[in-house]
């Protein structure tokens, strides 16, 4: 699937829609994200403010999916933890970005190289159009190579 689609399907989403959770950008290279969360009448909590599960939701997919998309088909990536740290009242629209960069990649790879998991930290600020940071999110993403089968031409068969 192409970013441009998934950006499209996933605002249409329900979890996403109704949340009031929009992904403004997928890279044409999966390299990149950016997702907006607007501020309504139906996603703020009890003092007004924006709920946590919507502020939480508005980041989970997307290390997951941007580094599986870079990483290929020979790696398995799941999501295997996640936590956030709320750092100042949401009381207007928010945003995050994502970016898998090469270092990140080396770095994944050089890890499994040898056929092991790898457990990585993807920290996220949720912010402000100003700049403000809302909340901090941290995603542990999984990753492991796939295992070889017999004749593939990637890495011995152990």
């Amino acid at each position: 699937m192409k970013p441009a689609r998934l950006r499209r399907l996933m605002n249409l989403w329900p979890p996403f829609l109704f949340a009031g959770i929009r992904v403004l950008d997928i890279s044409a290279d999966w390299c990149r994200a950016r997702v907006a969360l607007r501020r309504r009448w139906y996603n703020r909590n009890y003092v007004g403010t924006h709920f946590g599960g919507s502020l939480f939701a508005m980041t989970d997919p997307f290390w997951m999916i941007l580094t599986m998309q870079r990483l290929g088909r020979d790696y398995i990536v799941w999501d295997k933890a996640g936590e956030i740290e709320f750092v100042a009242p949401g009381r207007e629209d928010v945003y995050a970005e994502f970016e898998v960069d090469e270092a990140m990649l080396e770095e994944i790879r050089a890890a499994t190289a040898n056929g092991e998991k790898y457990l990585r930290w993807c920290e996220t600020p949720v912010v402000t159009a100003s700049g403000e940071v809302v909340a901090r999110v941290r995603k542990q993403l999984y990753v492991r190579e796939k295992p070889r089968r017999a004749g593939d031409p990637r890495r011995p068969v152990s």
